[in-house]
């Protein structure tokens, strides 16, 4: 069974930053693209960030813009989300997944919280 493992998160000052790693278990990803999304309490899952297969093409939700930086290590299967200037407002659960998402791969995401 293929589970995606999402770490990196924690406790931080808005301004700070993190980097989030996903290493899905089970299976290569290599040829997939991926995703990164985060669900804050009391709202639904939003989309944060994707990438190519190959590593190009990025690309963003507008709330992330120029402080987030997906990217991802084939070599490692592994997805990483540098998250810089955090805002409380980023505050939530993130999880990986295939881009678009597949349901069957929905980890337990990694915790984010932002103090201001």
């Amino acid at each position: 069974q293929v589970q995606l493992v999402e770490s990196g998160g924690g406790l931080v000052q808005a301004g700070g930053s993190l980097r989030l790693s996903c290493a899905p278990s089970g299976r290569t990803f290599s040829s997939y693209a991926m995703g990164w999304f985060r669900q804050a309490p009391g709202k639904e899952r939003e989309f944060v960030s994707a990438v190519s297969w190959s590593g190009g093409v990025p690309y963003y939700a507008d709330s992330v813009k120029g402080r987030f930086t997906i990217s991802r290590d084939n070599a490692k299967n592994t997805v990483y989300l540098q998250m810089n200037s955090l805002k409380p407002e980023d505050t939530a659960i993130y999880y990986c997944n295939r881009h678009p998402p597949a349901e069957d791969y929905w980890g337990k995401g990694t915790l984010v919280t932002v103090s201001s």
